[in-house]
């Protein structure tokens, strides 16, 4: 048998957390062996076997439950390598649950015909307690404090006032429909945990074993590292690629950070800088195609649409983010006078892609798939099996995926779908409650009644309700939270049903930098050794052109590769608007760094601004005239900053 305590820096230990268990001996293995099984069972109940969907629910909760009571202890304060008394209870509990509802399930629909008794309730009361403490636990009190809450909306409607009264549900109905059914903490959110992401999540970990990470900065600091601000651009780069496929904001700074902020740092940039351009683009990572953090599957289930719509409709506003970052950081390091890498410290491009350019494969096998018209489930798979393929192609021979390192990845992957799958079944609860009640619809018809039915009133009410929800949530938890409270406010004032949960999505992702709980700035002001708020700020301002970016979606949805009209979309529609897009967005980023080549006077700035809103209003007239205000402000600008340049040189 494989030695199980291999390789435990690159698995349980990996995460320097206080929350997290460095287990040891038996308890190791056990986690070990545990996690393995989930993701060996996930990989045989979706690739070999046709098993009902609540079984392999039901099963998949079993597991997770395991691994959080193993891995995450009650507090700070009791972290050891150890599981208390009180983890023992709520696993045996836990599992007690879920065995039941596993063996019971068509005893109950079939034999009984749906009609429950009283063990059936006090085992769902179980469950849920269980449930809530596990999703405590992993992701914080802010998603079990909403279920509560939901429960309680539920359980007491008449209670509430106004607007949110409501009949209310008997505690035996509600439980029923929580435990008892596909529709509650076994639901569609789920369903999609233990499918898609499960296998995109093991397709990470796989490309993690196979140093593809390493390959992305190599790559990254080879094109980009002898530019001006190069590191800076290296970090926009590398997090690009690497943020997808993490569906972390925070992970990926905890990742990448490390490698790119002392580089920035190296070339002249503060810490504070550093420290927000890294979470800046690792935030983007959450909407980068082609996983967008995974909440780009359930975003295809609630609008049963192919997931190709999902990735497509990510790629223009994706490259407009990223974009304007570019932008923003070229103008700082142009504003300090700052260079790139020496070029001997750097690798070559070609030296990089002949090492290790296979590693990149895999991420073209995966689009590829998709593309075609493959499923999700066959694309996780096609991407699993190149990743290994991949990296016996490799020259270096610790790019391999032996079995050794597979059984690593196995765990890995298992690991990152606890915090994920946990979200996904807790916030079952709420969504549940909401289609129940009616709440979607009731927040929705007082949003638009408070906005008097104007869009731009309507869009900025949604966008404060999205962030505020969102803070502290990793991305599949948020997105869930804002696309059944918010979208809904979006589609009933008729902004499309694609633009509409885009728009709370990516609103949801830029709450990582957003204060006062800016999660990633404050990981990577941790990093660079900065001042956390004043990081998160810097970051704001960074991102502050993004944060146009789904107001064009929502004012133009041929932006994300939608037609307004339902027409077909002509390809010249596309590319003028990602032209009128990346010209608004650079006037935009211009206005806000004060600076393009030499500093603005106010009327200037202000130009800039009313040129991006312009800009990035739809429509050829308005585009003409934006781009001629901006281009007439460049020539200005220029020329004043080569006469301030001349008339030094002769002084």
């Amino acid at each position: 048998m494989l030695s199980l305590k291999q390789d435990r820096s690159k698995t349980i230990d990996k995460e320097a957390s206080n929350a997290v268990r460095k287990l040891s001996g038996g308890y190791y293995n056990f986690f070990f062996i545990s996690a393995a099984g989930l993701s060996i069972f996930s990989i045989y109940i979706n690739g070999f076997t046709n098993t009902q969907e609540i079984y392999r629910n039901i099963i998949f909760v079993g597991f997770l439950m395991l691994l959080t009571f193993l891995l995450y202890p009650s507090g700070k304060k009791s972290v050891n390598s150890k599981m208390s008394l009180m983890d023992i209870i709520f696993t045996i509990f836990g599992l007690a649950g879920i065995g039941y509802i596993l063996f019971y399930y068509s005893i109950i629909h079939i034999e009984r015909h749906s009609q429950a008794i009283l063990t059936d309730y006090i085992f769902a009361i179980i469950t849920m307690i269980v449930l809530l403490e596990a999703a405590r636990r992993t992701i914080g009190i802010f998603i079990p404090l909403l279920s509560v809450i939901a429960i309680i909306y539920a359980l007491f409607g008449p209670y509430f006032p106004g607007m949110f009264s409501h009949s209310g549900f008997t505690i035996k109905r509600f439980l029923y429909r929580m435990y008892m059914t596909s529709e509650g903490i076994f639901g569609i959110t789920l369903s999609i945990a233990s499918t898609y992401i499960v296998l995109f999540i093991l397709f990470g970990a796989f490309l993690s074993a196979s140093g593809a990470s390493k390959f992305f900065n190599d790559l990254s600091l080879a094109i980009a590292g002898q530019k001006r601000g190069g590191p800076a651009q290296v970090a926009v780069i590398s997090s690009a690629l690497t943020g997808s496929l993490s569906g972390s904001a925070v992970a990926n700074v905890a990742t990448t950070g490390t490698f790119t902020i002392p580089l920035m740092r190296g070339i002249g940039l503060s810490p504070r800088f550093a420290g927000a351009v890294e979470a800046a683009a690792s935030t983007g990572g959450m909407m980068m195609p082609p996983i967008m953090g995974a909440a780009a599957f359930i975003m295809a289930g609630f609008l049963g649409v192919s997931y190709t719509v999902v990735i497509l409709a990510a790629i223009i506003p994706s490259i407009l983010y990223y974009g304007s970052l570019i932008i923003a950081i070229d103008l700082e390091a142009k504003k300090l006078g700052l260079k790139g890498v020496s070029k001997d410290s750097i690798p070559k491009v070609w030296n990089v892609i002949k090492d290790s350019g296979a590693l990149g494969l895999p991420i073209i096998v995966v689009i590829s798939t998709l593309l075609m018209g493959k499923t999700p489930l066959f694309a996780g798979f096609a991407g699993i099996i190149s990743v290994i393929a991949a990296s016996w192609l490799t020259k270096n021979k610790e790019n391999r995926i032996t079995m050794k390192k597979a059984f690593a990845a196995l765990v890995d992957g298992a690991k990152g779908s606890i915090q994920v799958g946990i979200a996904c079944s807790a916030i079952g609860i709420i969504i549940a409650v909401v289609t129940m009640t009616g709440l979607g619809s009731t927040i929705a018809f007082n949003i638009l009644a408070v906005s008097g039915g104007t869009l731009w009133i309507i869009l900025l009410l949604v966008m404060f309700t999205c962030i505020v929800l969102s803070m502290g949530l990793p991305s599949t938890a948020l997105y869930i939270v804002v696309a059944v409270t918010a979208a809904p406010a979006l589609i009933n004032a008729g902004v499309h049903p694609v633009a509409a949960h885009f728009f709370v999505f990516w609103f949801g992702a830029l709450s990582n930098v957003t204060p006062p709980v800016a999660l990633a700035s404050y990981t990577a002001a941790g990093i660079a050794g900065a001042d956390a708020m004043k990081t998160s700020w810097t970051a704001l301002r960074l991102t502050l052109p993004g944060f146009i970016i789904p107001f064009m979606i929502a004012y133009n949805p041929i932006m994300i590769m939608q037609s307004p009209d339902g027409n077909e979309i002509a390809v010249i529609e596309v590319i003028l608007v990602l032209i009128s897009g990346i010209l608004g967005i650079f006037s935009l980023a211009v206005a806000i760094n004060n600076f393009f080549s030499t500093r603005f006077y106010l009327i200037e700035r202000i130009g800039f601004f009313g040129s991006s809103l312009l800009l990035i209003k739809p429509g050829l007239a308005t585009d003409i005239v934006g781009i001629s205000v901006m281009a007439l402000l460049v020539v200005i600008n220029i020329g004043r900053a080569r006469k301030t340049s001349t008339a030094t040189t002769a002084a």
